[in-house]
């Protein structure tokens, strides 16, 4: 049993605004946290009294809660790294120690959340809690109606089957995509799977959180209104990490998860056939 008072070294150090749990168990495995001058463990439990501290310096509690939004632009990295020229902690320049919640990749532009609160991280990325996020992309070949149906029906992609999703055409050469999973480069991944290059990828809203006129390169604190709808909307998400979140119901579907993502992806297959494959080697 474990005391009362305490909690998960990562909970401490993402409750202190440093990066979130994910990250801290990354910094907990290179060797880089004590606790009261002891290197640190994964799993291991804080009290209240004791000190955390990552590369020796001491990590605390936050006072004050922060939420931004940044409009990224192309070139900037969504990682808490100094050691990185680009990362965005140095270029958004906040007074208080935040990260992003989720990532924008470098070539992509567009809304970031950033805060300095842990706990909400989870809670709006994991593809089960089911919060939308939006992009306007632009493509190097004429966006089809075929294109659209396949794009939001499931794309296989990094070992799975992306879920479905809402795809709608601007332009020509420029759709609407709405999404739930964050699957690593995932839409430029769906794109290239069916021959599409993605030419420039902006993301517009985070849930109830819109870009709007809010100028590349700029940030700003979300309104009263914006943050309290926010946390209403997350309040009765699971916000525990995708290994800890299990349950029977969902291990029967984790056991059928196989057999219908390779049902899906031989029907992709043979429609991808019929349509001409992917993308041809020269084309411009």
């Amino acid at each position: 049993m474990h005391h009362p008072d305490s909690v998960r070294l990562n909970k401490a150090i993402s409750d202190s605004g440093y990066c979130s749990r994910r990250e801290a168990d990354t910094l907990i495995e290179k060797g880089r946290v004590t606790i009261n001058g002891e290197k640190a463990e994964l799993g291991q439990r804080v009290m209240p009294g004791d000190e955390v501290c990552v590369d020796g310096k001491t990590v605390s509690k936050n006072q004050t809660e922060v939420f931004i939004m940044l409009n990224k632009p192309v070139g900037i990295t969504c990682t808490t790294d100094t050691r990185f020229d680009d990362n965005v902690i140095d270029f958004v320049n906040h007074p208080e120690r935040i990260f992003p919640v989720g990532r924008l990749d470098k070539p992509s532009e567009g809304l970031l959340l950033l805060t300095n609160v842990g706990d909400i991280v989870n809670k709006i990325l994991r593809a089960g809690n089911a919060h939308e996020k939006e992009y306007i992309v632009k493509v190097d070949r004429p966006v089809t109606d075929e294109f659209v149906k396949r794009m939001g029906s499931g794309i296989p992609i990094l070992d799975t089957v992306t879920k479905r999703c809402k795809v709608e055409r601007l332009s020509r050469f420029e759709f609407r995509i709405i999404l739930v999973q964050g699957l690593n480069r995932q839409i430029r991944r769906m794109c290239e799977y069916l021959g599409y290059e993605v030419v420039a990828l902006q993301r517009i809203r985070i849930m109830n959180l819109v870009l709007g006129d809010l100028p590349i390169g700029e940030w700003r604190d979300l309104t009263p209104n914006e943050l309290k709808v926010l946390k209403d909307s997350v309040k009765d998400s699971d916000g525990l990490p995708k290994e800890h979140a299990g349950s029977k119901q969902n291990s029967t579907k984790n056991d059928q998860k196989p057999e219908v993502k390779r049902r899906q992806e031989r029907k992709l297959q043979r429609e991808q056939r019929k349509t001409g494959g992917r993308r041809r080697r020269g084309f411009n």
